[in-house]
């Protein structure tokens, strides 16, 4: 009795089974768009939730937000690491940002770029490291430890406001900068390098003009000099080195007041900030500009649409704006909903040329799904995974197909990748019938479908986002 019911569970068992041969269909291409969140560490705006944590409980609340990308099929998080001239990574350089433990130069008692850097990697998603080179502090009066730039080089900072800001005319500045960058861009596996708006501090305008002008007895054509000087030298420094790693800049959204015709704007980036982005763009000095369009599609005076338009007519890399999520239903801009945003995700995608993508301020906004954005996008926009578009400035050579196998037993199917040197992620897709899904972007050896699919395909992706042939698997008949 026990033999016959042993040989009839092999019976079941081998009928339940299904078998996957080579196939030479092709399915649809995988679809590509940059989906990036912003994770802003200062004043603990998104992580983590305050100082003082212990490092599981940071940990976790980190782990909970590469949870939710993944959920809604983010491809790449912006993970501030330097939010001034302090460190969320062992460095040398310089001291454990209170941000983490309360205390500047206390260590957390672990590595947050690092872990950070594993767990996005494990479920598909980029890090970018995102940098703020030249402020120093964010309150003047905030208690620094003894190697903290201020304090070990305070010939080199100047008081602004209620800022410590290192002083961008000084080679010293400039060079200590690049040093923190490129020790990061050595020693830890970042996909990005990544800087915002803040190169000289925001000022205060009076008549148009910054009161008081930051003490530095520079012109702004001057000081455009030195900001530009940088970001030629971290562009070229990074792709010397890692040319694999992306880098992008998120400048104020409006280049300048009345361009294009019916902007306006009360600081102007180019002379205020010393900021000509435009430049930055044209010249190729940045793999992706992300100017921070926070307005709404409507009125004409800063209009999304017109200003993405513009900016996207300006250079030939990717323009992947920064959107503003947390706007929605908050006091900067009452009663804007959620539709705002999705509608200006879709007009990433339609609006200009190039590649289409965007990146949301912020992560916390996606989290708390704020006016049920994060709903909406996980079942419209977002519903299934996107590859990161191809660096093709950089390099065109498509990476050799992986080898795969597969299998179905009971309701689900396996299959297994194999490694591709130079690959990082694979994109997989299955077809159900006569219908291809995009099922995932993985770094993982294997998978696990639902179900039986009709046919399985499995894409290398190389670290520039160059994608090899697929390699198809059908049903053995």
């Amino acid at each position: 009795m026990i033999r016959t019911l042993f040989f009839l569970l092999v019976i079941v068992s081998t009928l339940n089974a299904q078998s996957y041969v080579p196939s030479g269909e092709r399915p649809p291409a995988f679809p590509r768009e940059f989906r990036g969140a912003w994770v802003a560490t200062v004043y603990n705006i998104d992580w983590p939730s305050r100082q003082g944590l212990s490092a599981s409980t940071q940990k976790s609340e980190l782990l909970a937000l590469l949870n939710k990308a993944q959920q809604l099929n983010l491809n790449a998080i912006i993970f501030q690491v330097r939010p001034n001239a302090d460190a969320l990574y062992q460095s040398r350089l310089e001291p454990w940002s209170h941000w983490l433990t309360g205390t500047m130069g206390k260590s957390p008692g672990y590595d947050p770029l690092q872990y950070c850097i594993e767990q996005a990697h494990a479920r598909g998603i980029e890090v970018h490291a995102w940098f703020n080179p030249f402020r120093a502090l964010p309150n003047k009066s905030l208690p620094t430890s003894s190697n903290h730039v201020s304090r070990t080089h305070p010939q080199h900072t100047k008081t602004y406001k209620n800022y410590k800001w290192l002083n961008p005319a000084d080679s010293f500045t400039q060079k200590r900068a690049l040093a923190v960058i490129m020790d990061v861009v050595n020693r830890y596996d970042i996909d990005g390098v990544h800087i915002d708006d803040y190169f000289y501090p925001y000022p205060t305008l009076v008549g148009g003009r910054p009161s008081p002008d930051f003490p530095d007895g520079k012109s702004s054509a001057q000081r455009r000099a030195y900001v530009d000087g940088f970001v030629k030298d971290m562009y070229r420094s990074i792709k010397s080195k890692k040319p694999w790693v992306r880098v992008g800049i998120s400048p104020f959204g409006i280049w300048r007041p009345g361009v294009p015709s019916g902007i306006e704007a009360g600081i102007d980036a180019y002379e205020h900030l010393c900021a000509d982005s435009r430049k930055w763009l044209k010249n190729g000095w940045c793999d992706y500009l992300s100017p921070q369009l926070y307005w709404r599609i409507s009125p004409r005076k800063q209009s999304y649409t017109a200003l993405l338009t513009w900016w996207r007519q300006q250079g030939t890399r990717p323009v992947w704006p920064g959107i503003a999520t947390a706007r929605i239903q908050s006091s900067d801009d009452p009663g804007r909903p959620a539709s705002e945003i999705v509608n200006q995700v879709k007009l990433s995608r339609s609006v200009g040329r190039n590649w289409a993508g965007a990146l949301h301020w912020s992560m916390k906004s996606l989290m708390q799904n704020r006016g049920g954005i994060s709903s909406s996008l996980e079942k419209g926009l977002y519903s299934v995974p996107a590859l990161v578009p191809p660096m093709t400035w950089i390099s065109k050579k498509a990476p050799s197909a992986p080898k795969i196998a597969a299998k179905s037993s009971g309701g689900n199917t396996s299959v297994s990748i194999g490694r591709v040197s130079g690959v990082q992620r694979y994109a997989v897709q299955a077809r159900y019938g006569k219908s291809w899904s995009s099922v995932a972007v993985t770094a993982q050896a294997s998978i696990t479908l639902k179900g039986r699919p009709d046919a399985i395909a499995v894409t290398a992706v190389d670290r520039y986002g160059n994608a090899s042939g697929p390699s198809v698997l059908g049903i053995q008949r």
